[in-house]
């Protein structure tokens, strides 16, 4: 692991997305709680919170961080996808972009889990990045193009 004993602690704060695509029938199953598995929505926000809290049990020499918020939103409105969007904050002295994207991925994965047996052609797309504060490389903020 990268030794981060001489940086600052600072408060630091990540949203990371993903989106899970998926035939029109399949997502209003999902937004109305009748999968076989039960409700997705709130097994992938609790799968979210759990993976953060994991991330370096998960990601090799990412660092174990006490984490302060994670906040898991799932956006189902679309008639086509899931959109997830994952916060973390931290007052560490590193950031928490891992924590945010495996937030998300986790999200995201837990949906498609649960209803792969009626749309296994659903895909898992667009993990990424989409903002971060704090740390001595500043903050990033993906732009609206992309």
């Amino acid at each position: 692991m990268i030794d981060v004993g001489g940086k600052p602690v600072t408060l630091r704060t990540a949203r990371a997305s993903a989106r899970l695509t998926a035939a029109a029938a399949t997502v209003a199953r999902i937004r109305s709680g009748s999968l076989d598995k039960g409700d997705a929505l709130g097994a992938a926000r609790l799968a979210g919170i759990m993976a953060a809290k994991r991330t370096s049990e998960i990601v090799p020499l990412c660092h174990p961080l006490p984490l302060e918020a994670i906040d898991v939103m799932i956006d189902a409105a679309a008639a086509d996808h899931v959109r997830i969007d994952a916060t973390v904050r931290a007052t560490a002295r590193t950031g928490v972009e891992m924590e945010a994207l495996t937030a998300a991925m986790a999200a995201a994965l837990t949906i498609y889990d649960m209803a792969k047996s009626i749309d296994p052609g659903m895909t898992v797309e667009q993990i990424r990045l989409e903002e971060k504060t704090g740390g001595i490389h500043g903050d990033f903020h993906r732009d609206a193009s992309g």
